[in-house]
C-alpha cells in the first residue's frame, strides 16, 4: 500500500512541477486568439468554459485503455506502477499537451496535418492514413468492450450485438451533431461516474488491504507465463502512460478552448488524471485475485473482470456506479473517435463541414466500417490497436521535438529534449514490439532487441544531424 500512495503523490506533485516547465519552454501567447474565437462555426469550433473542456477531454482519452490496459499490465506485477508514473509524467503528458498546443496554434488543425508541417509532405500522407486506420479501430474497440459490460447488467435478450447496435447509433448522432449538442452536454455527467467510480474502487481496495493486500513495487517480473516486461509492457499499458490516439483526439478541444492558458490544465492535466486511474486499476486487481496468477488466470484486462472487481470491492449498488463510470468510459472515447476520423478526412480533404449533408458524407461510411470490424475477434482488433497506437504517439513526439528546437521559448534547442527523450524510447518500444510480437515479424528477443535500439538510434541521430545541430549553430551565430 505504501506503493501506492508514493506514486499516487509522485504523480500529483510531478504533475505542477513537470507540467510548468513544458508549458514555460512552449511558451504562452495571451494574446492570440483560440481556433474557437478565431472563427467559431457553431458545430466544431465552439468556446468551452475550462471546466467543461477538462471533462470532455479526460473523457475522450480515457477509454477502455486505462482500466483494461491497466489490468493487463498489472499482470508483470507492481513493476507496472513505475511505466504508469514516469511514462505519464515524462511522455504521456509532454504528448498531450505538444499534440493540444500545436493544434491550437495551427488553426484546431487535425494532428496529421500538424505532424506534416513539422516532419514534412511524406509523413503527413502516412499519418492521414495511419491516423484514420487506428481511429476506426478505437472506435471499434470502443464498441465492443461497452456492449459486453452493458450485456452482463441488463436481461438476456439484451445481448452483446443489442447493445452494439445501439452503441453504434449514438455514435452516430455525437460523430455528425455539433460538439455542444451531446459531448458538451452529457460528458460532465459521466465525469462525475468516473470519477465516483475511481475514488470507489481505491478506497474499497485501501480498506481491504488486510486481507487482499496490495503489494509493493517490485523490479522483478511476475508475469506467471515468464512474458517479456520489454516491450510488451510498454505496449500493453497505453492509455495510462502514453497513448498516440490522444492526440487525435487534442484538436477536438483544442477547437474549444478560450485561453491558451487553459492548455496545461486540460491537456497535461487530463493525462494525469487518466494516469491515476490507470494506477487505482492496476493496484486493484492484483490486490482484489491475491497476485499476478490470480489476475491472469480471471482474464487480465476484460469485461468479466472489471465486473468482478466491482462488484466484489463495491457491492451490488456501488458496483453498478462502478460499472456505468467503466462503460462511460469507452462510450466517451469511442464517440469521438469517429468524430475526429470524420475531421482528420475533412482536413485532408478539405471538406467543409457546417453542413450537414456533408456530414453525412463522411459519417456513415465510416461507422458502416466500423461495425464490419466489430464483427474480427475483440482480442486481435485490440493487438493491433495497442501497436498502431504507441507508433502514432512516437511521430507526434518526434515532431513536437522539431517544433520546440526551432520555437522552444527558453532554452532552445535543448529543451526540445523533453519530447526527443521519451520519442526515442517510444521509437524502441515501437519497433521491439513489431519484431517480435506474435501479430508482428515474431523474431526472437536476441535480434528483435537490438534492432529496436538501433532503430530508435537512428530515429535520434535523424532528430539530432537535421533539426537539433543546424539549431544550435543558429543559436550560435
Amino acid at each position: 500500500m505504501i506503493s501506492f500512495f508514493v506514486c499516487l503523490a509522485i504523480l500529483i506533485i510531478g504533475y505542477y512541477l513537470y507540467s510548468k516547465l513544458v508549458e514555460k519552454i512552449f511558451g504562452l501567447e495571451f494574446d492570440r486568439k483560440t481556433p474557437a474565437l478565431a472563427h467559431p462555426d457553431g458545430v466544431d469550433y465552439v468556446p468551452m468554459k475550462p471546466w467543461r473542456s477538462f471533462l470532455v477531454q479526460l473523457l475522450n482519452i480515457a477509454g477502455l485503455g486505462p482500466i483494461f490496459g491497466a489490468l493487463s499490465g498489472a499482470i508483470w506485477g507492481p513493476s507496472v506502477y513505475l511505466w504508469i508514473v514516469f511514462g505519464t509524467l515524462l511522455a504521456g503528458g509532454v504528448h498531450d499537451f505538444l499534440s493540444g498546443m500545436l493544434s491550437v496554434r495551427n488553426d484546431g488543425a487535425s494532428i496529421s496535418e500538424i505532424v506534416g508541417i513539422y516532419l514534412g509532405k511524406v509523413m503527413k500522407n502516412v499519418m492521414r492514413v495511419f491516423s484514420v486506420i487506428l481511429l476506426v479501430m478505437v472506435g471499434v474497440v470502443f464498441m465492443v468492450g461497452p456492449a459486453e459490460l452493458l450485456a452482463k447488467l441488463t436481461p438476456n435478450f439484451m445481448n452483446v450485438t443489442f447493445w452494439t447496435i445501439v452503441v453504434l447509433i449514438y455514435y452516430f448522432l455525437a460523430t455528425l451533431l455539433p460538439i455542444d449538442k451531446i459531448i458538451g452536454k452529457l460528458y460532465p455527467i459521466f465525469g462525475i461516474c468516473l470519477i465516483i467510480m475511481a475514488v470507489g474502487i481505491a478506497g474499497a481496495t485501501i480498506l481491504n488491504n488486510g486481507t487482499n493486500p496490495m503489494m509493493e513495487i517490485t523490479l522483478k517480473n511476475l508475469h506467471p507465463d515468464g512474458a517479456p516486461i520489454w516491450p510488451l509492457m510498454f505496449i500493453t499499458v497505453a492509455c495510462g502512460a502514453i497513448s498516440g490516439f490522444h492526440a487525435t483526439q487534442s484538436p477536438i478541444i483544442s477547437r474549444c478552448i478560450e485561453s491558451e492558458k487553459d492548455g496545461r490544465k486540460i491537456f497535461y492535466g487530463a493525462m494525469v488524471a487518466e494516469g491515476i486511474i490507470a494506477l487505482i486499476w492496476a493496484s486493484a486487481g492484483i490486490a482484489f485475485y491475491k497476485g499476478t496468477g490470480g489476475l491472469l488466470a480471471a482474464g487480465g484486462g476484460s469485461s468479466s473482470t472489471v465486473y468482478d472487481i466491482s462488484i466484489g470491492l463495491l457491492g451490488k449498488v456501488g458496483g453498478v456506479l462502478a460499472m456505468i463510470g467503466v462503460i462511460a468510459c469507452p462510450i466517451t472515447s469511442g464517440d469521438t473517435a469517429f468524430r475526429s476520423a470524420r475531421l482528420t478526412i475533412a482536413d485532408w480533404f478539405k471538406i467543409d463541414q457546417t453542413k450537414i449533408p456533408k456530414r453525412l458524407m463522411l459519417s456513415i461510411p465510416l461507422l458502416g466500417v466500423g461495425y464490419l470490424i466489430s464483427l474480427i475477434d475483440y482480442s486481435v482488433v485490440w493487438r493491433y490497436f495497442s501497436w498502431s497506437n504507441q507508433t502514432l504517439a512516437m511521430i507526434v513526439l518526434w515532431a513536437g521535438s522539431v517544433y520546440l528546437a526551432k520555437y522552444a521559448k527558453i532554452n532552445k534547442p535543448v529543451s526540445s529534449l523533453i519530447a526527443a527523450a521519451p520519442a526515442t524510447f517510444m521509437s524502441a518500444v515501437s519497433c521491439t514490439y513489431i519484431l517480435y510480437a506474435q501479430e508482428g515479424f515474431k523474431l526472437s528477443t536476441t535480434i528483435a532487441y537490438p534492432l529496436g535500439i538501433i532503430f530508435a538510434i537512428i530515429c535520434l541521430c535523424l532528430f539530432l544531424f537535421r533539426t537539433f545541430i543546424p539549431a544550435m549553430k543558429a543559436r550560435a551565430n
